[in-house]
């Protein structure tokens, strides 16, 4: 059985949209990470395994093959743990199958099947609105950062098992809502610009990660 989940990871400081292709099937046990997984990501596989026994679910022996697509982009990060998760759930029938084209899965499994936070939500979430997707399922501890971008349902969870139930329609998780004006729309005005200045790309480098960290 083939699922795709879908998911973003981020590429210097831009996100892009992740196509987590999943394919359970019989044979002898195995489990695969291809499309050009870091080292991180093919530790994905224990974290996944052992996160999804210790959340109560069983851990079918199949042989399993995990893609990431685009597969000639090089894939960095645990950004891809919950999605993997998902997927192989949806293929074990622990989830009630549905398409998920709309929804971005993201985060970050520990051994118990909690999700840990993950770093760079804020760029991610803004290229997932000009995508079009209407929901992200993502850590609790991201979701008052995600909520900034506006237009997006986000949904904060803590495990694995939370997850389970709220897309199996057993549990209903309120959105996570921002006070804060929408980042992803802000439009600046200023009378000079780094564009107008010729060579000290050092110097322009340097002011523009000391104007980050305080922003």
């Amino acid at each position: 059985m083939l699922s795709i989940i879908k998911s973003m990871s981020l590429q210097g400081l831009d996100g892009y949209l992740v196509d987590i292709q999943v394919d359970v099937s019989s044979g002898l046990p195995n489990f695969e990470v291809v499309g050009l997984p870091d080292t991180t990501v093919k530790e994905s596989k224990e974290r996944v395994r052992t996160a999804i026994k210790n959340s109560g679910f069983e851990f079918q022996s199949r042989r399993i093959v995990i893609n990431l697509a685009p597969a000639d982009t090089r894939k960095e990060g645990s950004f891809f743990d919950l999605p993997i998760a998902i997927g192989i759930l949806m293929d074990f029938q622990n989830i009630r199958f549905q398409s998920f084209d709309d929804t971005i899965f993201i985060g970050e499994l520990s051994l118990d099947g909690k999700i840990n936070k993950v770093n760079g939500i804020l760029p991610i979430c803004i290229e997932a609105k000009k995508l079009g997707i209407k929901r992200m399922i993502l850590p609790k501890d991201n979701a008052e950062e995600a909520a900034i971008v506006k237009e997006v349902k986000v949904i904060g969870v803590q495990n694995l098992s939370e997850v389970v139930d709220y897309l199996n329609e057993n549990k209903y998780i309120i959105p996570t809502k921002s006070n804060m004006g929408d980042f992803s729309d802000r439009k600046y005005q200023y009378a000079v610009d780094f564009s107008e200045v010729k060579g000290q790309e050092n110097v322009k480098r340097a002011l523009e990660i000391a104007t980050a960290r305080w922003t």
